[in-house]
């Protein structure tokens, strides 16, 4: 019997709310982002990348994003707080204070978008960058935001990886240091917490996960901790996927939970042929996905639900190079390209 999906997937809406979000254009709910619209431009431009739009951005249009993303990079050896900012809102004259400084969470979501619309990365200055990248990981091996003010948790670890990765340099880490915080971060329950003795939680389950796997290091999980890690995450769904145990089911939870089993190789134990409906349901009329049902939707939960929805196999979207949280397409991009970057 076929299946029948009882709310009707709108790509179109979902290319007109992302070309709104690519063009500058801010919903109210979502000014406070304003110094940080890399991370916006990564949701859009990553969002229309699967649903196989980038194409139909013109040319001319690409470039001046790409030239718009290296206005963002920031160079600065003697201080080493290199890489890329969030946004040019705060460059006033003679503003040389920490609002000038690169962000780890920038500097990936700038690479990412600079990858995702064909750039080289030859002008990403990549000594610097890791050069800074060196001084943002701590004695527990962790990773810094920033080089002041910005606590460390696993979020960075992900993203100093990811870096890596992108760079092909892993020099300039402490690699063993940074999977000895991976593991010690595993908890009692199977998952992965932001830190060592925290909750576990998707998000930084698939931070932890993504992270050994871009480092080729899967295999430091014991059989009983990559056992247990699979049962953890297969229990977070329920109809859709949620963070935390007793935890509401979220649209973003679709690509966090589902991306961390997807490079666990389990995404295929979950026996539901309409995982999909939850993802649908936080679909806005107007285009975008919700965290919840009958909620406003947002550019990260836009983003995250089609790339959740991609590797469902859901309506011919791309599919996902889970661990660097990008298309295929990207990927097979950033392998032709590496190499060449100095």
């Amino acid at each position: 019997m076929e299946k029948q999906n009882l709310h009707q997937f709108a790509p179109n809406l979902h290319k007109k709310y992302l070309l709104f979000i690519l063009n500058g254009k801010l919903p109210s709910s979502q000014s406070s982002m304003d110094t940080n619209r890399s991370v916006l431009m990564y949701f859009a431009v990553s969002g229309l990348d699967i649903l196989g739009e980038i194409h139909n951005i013109p040319k001319e249009r690409r470039k001046s994003i790409i030239d718009w993303i290296y206005s963002l990079q920031v160079v600065n050896e003697e201080e080493l707080v290199s890489g890329f900012q969030g946004s040019t809102t705060l460059n006033t004259a003679g503003n040389n204070t920490i609002y000038k400084w690169a962000h780890i969470a920038n500097t990936y979501s700038c690479l990412v978008t600079l990858l995702i619309l064909g750039d080289d990365l030859k002008r990403v200055n990549k000594q610097a960058i890791l050069d800074s990248l060196k001084t943002l990981q701590q004695p527990d091996g962790s990773f810094k935001g920033a080089k002041e003010g910005v606590e460390s948790d696993m979020r960075f670890v992900y993203c100093a990886a990811s870096i890596c990765y992108i760079l092909d340099d892993w020099s300039c880490i402490n690699m063993e240091s940074m999977i000895e915080f991976i593991l010690n971060s595993i908890s009692y329950d199977g998952g992965i917490g932001q830190g060592p003795e925290l909750e576990s939680h998707c998000g930084s389950t698939f931070c932890a996960v993504a992270s050994l796997a871009l480092s080729k290091n899967l295999d430091r999980l014991t059989k009983a901790q990559f056992v247990a890690l699979r049962r953890w995450l297969l229990y977070r769904f329920d109809g859709g996927f949620n963070g935390r145990p007793n935890k509401p089911i979220d649209t973003c939870y679709s690509f966090w939970t589902g991306g961390a089993l997807k490079i666990l190789d389990a995404y295929e134990f979950i026996q539901n042929e309409n995982n999909d409906q939850y993802v649908l349901m936080t679909q806005d009329r107007y285009g975008g996905f919700s965290k919840w049902v009958n909620v406003v939707p947002d550019p990260m939960h836009t983003y995250l639900g089609l790339a959740g929805l991609s590797l469902m196999g859901f309506g011919g979207l791309t599919e996902m190079y889970c661990e660097l949280n990008i298309t295929t397409r990207t990927f097979d991009h950033l392998i032709d390209i590496q190499g060449t970057i100095k």
